[in-house]
Parts: structure tokens; C-alpha cells; sequence
């Protein structure tokens, strides 16, 4: 199998994973590292890498380099991105692409312009708890699915640097929300009609620290994507309801719990049900005989995240198509867009994403 040649543009936490991944995979090979910070420089060296280039215009000139890995903050991808496209590099470019879809766009033209490799670090598509939620989904263990939550919260805040800033492309949506919403769409085919967003400024007034999004689709089940870096008690990570069972998932252990209804017909009691609530005909419980519970085991459940890599290397070899589409972010930031939109007017945005 034929190795690539990858440079990393940008060492930070993220440039550092990749370097990390490539370790492990025998497709992909680093072959140097460039940024701006002589800190995050030295930090490379001390991480085994030999070859640091002293400009961005030195890493994309070097004929030995096949693909570049940008991983800077947001609002650098496309000026790198079209300068390395334009410098015949294959590029992967860190999600979220770019700050806007005029950005996405003048990328993708120049990729078509260039005949290069251009697709986004979308790694999140491997998580184990997404891919054994989607597995059960498809199954068809829930019947006809009418709603999916999705959900990542913490309490600490936003992390330092330039994730606290609107100008380097910072908040929640942008970092975690481009994940959530990619899981969704990437799930269910249909074209989203409605966006209705409310973004949260607890701690933070410059950028959003959390919000919540609501998306209907012209076919499929609605969903709730809800992102919190305030919240002091978890919330499941995937809540899902069918018209013949449910789902829940409580965080990426992936160790979750499955109730499907055996029979779809339900015996009413004659009389009302007593609960701490009240009495109650509607709520009380169904009879133990007409569910089974389904326990999620995540022992055996892992992330593929080399995967990602294989593919890369499989499209350079010629015999594979892109796992990351530029059109499929392309509809990811048109929904991120609406949902800024949305919150800004206080109304639902519709449209066809």
C-alpha cells in the first residue's frame, strides 16, 4: 500500500490529534508541521516530529507533501485552504470549514477549478454511541421513529483561546453544534423545512455558549440538538422515540437501554391508576408482558477514527470517493446560518436545506 505524505498547518489541540492519529495508521505519513507560534513549534519537536517548515508558503511548496491538514482557528480556513488547493495539495480542512457558506463556497469552486482533494475532518460520523443509536434506528427496534435528541453538555465553560471570540469563529454552534447537526443530516436524507434556534449567553455575551435547535424534516422524525457548557446535571447524550419503542444512550460510554413494545395494542385498565401525580388513566404505566428492555452493552462499542484516514488514503490511491462531501457541509452551515437567523428574529426559519 502506498503511504501519503501529509504536513500539519496549525499545532494546536487539534493539529496535535491529528498528529497523534497518524501514528496509528500506516496509510497516512506526517511530514512536518507549521504555526505561527514558535510555543506550539517546539511543542512538535518534543513530540517527535523532525521536519517544521518556516512559512505556510515553504509547507505547501514542498513537492514531497501530498496533503495538508489545517487545523488552525476557523477564520483562516479558506484563505489556507485556497492557497493550498491552488498549490496542488490535496486538503482536509477542520470542521467547521469555513465562517460562512460565501467562504464554503469560493473553497469548493476552487477545488473544482484545481481538479484537487478537498473534504472536512467530519470525524465524528465514527462515534460509537452515534453509529449503535443509527444501528437500532435502522433496525427498525423503535418502529417509525418521530424524534431524535441529540445532546452534548458540560459545566465548565468554553475552553480558553480563540473559541471565546465571533471574529476566530468561537461558540458552541461552530464547535460542537457543526458535529451534532453533521450526525443528524448525514443520518436522515430528507431536506430540512424548519430551523427554530435560541442560542444561550450564560457566562459568555461575545459568543454563545450553549443553545437549543429544533430541525423538522419533509420526511423523517424531528430533532432536538442541544448544546450547554453551563448545565450542573447530564442530560442523555441520545433520546429517541419510535411508535414501537425507545432509546436512550446517556453518554460515550454507550452503555444505553432499549424498551420495544412486543405487541402494539395496549389493554386499558377498567380503573384509574394512583400515582405520588395523581390519578391518571393516560400515564399509567403499560403491563410488564407487552415491552421488552434491550440493554446496550458498550464494552465491545468503539470509535473507528482511522477509518477517516483509510479513506483519504484510498481517494488519493484513486479507488475510493471522499467519505466527507464539501455539498454535504455546504447544507450543515446553510442550517448553522439559519439557526443564528432564527435566533436573531426569535422566529423559525424555513427553507429546504
Amino acid at each position: 500500500m502506498k503511504q501519503h505524505n501529509a504536513v500539519i498547518v496549525g499545532y494546536g489541540g487539534m493539529g496535535r490529534y491529528h498528529y497523534q492519529e497518524l501514528c496509528k495508521t500506516e496509510r497516512i505519513c506526517y511530514n512536518g508541521v507549521y504555526d505561527i507560534d514558535q510555543s506550539r513549534m517546539e511543542l512538535a519537536k518534543e513530540d517527535g516530529i523532525e521536519t517544521m517548515y518556516s512559512s505556510f508558503e515553504d509547507a505547501i511548496a514542498d513537492p514531497n507533501v501530498e496533503l495538508v491538514l489545517i487545523s488552525t482557528p476557523n477564520n483562516f480556513h479558506m484563505d489556507l485552504t485556497c492557497a493550498a488547493l491552488r498549490a496542488g495539495k490535496a486538503v482536509i480542512c477542520e470542521k467547521p470549514v469555513a465562517m460562512s457558506s460565501d467562504e464554503l463556497q469560493i473553497m469548493m469552486d476552487t477545488a473544482k477549478e484545481t481538479g484537487s482533494l478537498f473534504t472536512i475532518h467530519q470525524n465524528r460520523r465514527r462515534d460509537a454511541d452515534f453509529l449503535e443509536m443509527r444501528r437500532v434506528v435502522e433496525q427498525g427496534l423503535l418502529g417509525k421513529v418521530f424524534e431524535i435528541e441529540s445532546r452534548v453538555i458540560g459545566s465548565r465553560g468554553i475552553p480558553e483561546g480563540w473559541r471565546q471570540y465571533t471574529v476566530a469563529g468561537g461558540g458552541m454552534m461552530l464547535d460542537w453544534g457543526v458535529h451534532l447537526i453533521d450526525q443528524i443530516m448525514y443520518m436522515l436524507p430528507g431536506r430540512v423545512k424548519t430551523v427554530y434556534c435560541e442560542l444561550f449567553h450564560v457566562n459568555y455575551s461575545e459568543c454563545d455558549d450553549g443553545f437549543k435547535l429544533f430541525l423538522t424534516f419533509e420526511d423523517g422524525p424531528s430533532a432536538m440538538v442541544e448544546v450547554g457548557t453551563s448545565h450542573y446535571i447530564k442530560a442523555p447524550r441520545w433520546y429517541v422515540n419510535g411508535d414501537r419503542g425507545g432509546l436512550t444512550i446517556p453518554d460515550w460510554d454507550c452503555n444505553g437501554v432499549i424498551i420495544h413494545a412486543k405487541d402494539r395494542d395496549v389493554t386499558w385498565e377498567e380503573e384509574i391508576v394512583y400515582t405520588k401525580a395523581g390519578p391518571t388513566k393516560t400515564m399509567a404505566p403499560r403491563s410488564h408482558d407487552t415491552v421488552e428492555e434491550i440493554v446496550i452493552d458498550g464494552t465491545g462499542l468503539f470509535a473507528d477514527y482511522d477509518a477517516y484516514y483509510r479513506n483519504i488514503a484510498d481517494v488519493l490511491d484513486g479507488v475510493a470517493a471522499p467519505a466527507v462531501l464539501p455539498e454535504e457541509a455546504m447544507r450543515v452551515m446553510r442550517v448553522m446560518e439559519a439557526a443564528f437567523e432564527s435566533d436573531r428574529t426569535h422566529q423559525a426559519v424555513c427553507g429546504s436545506f
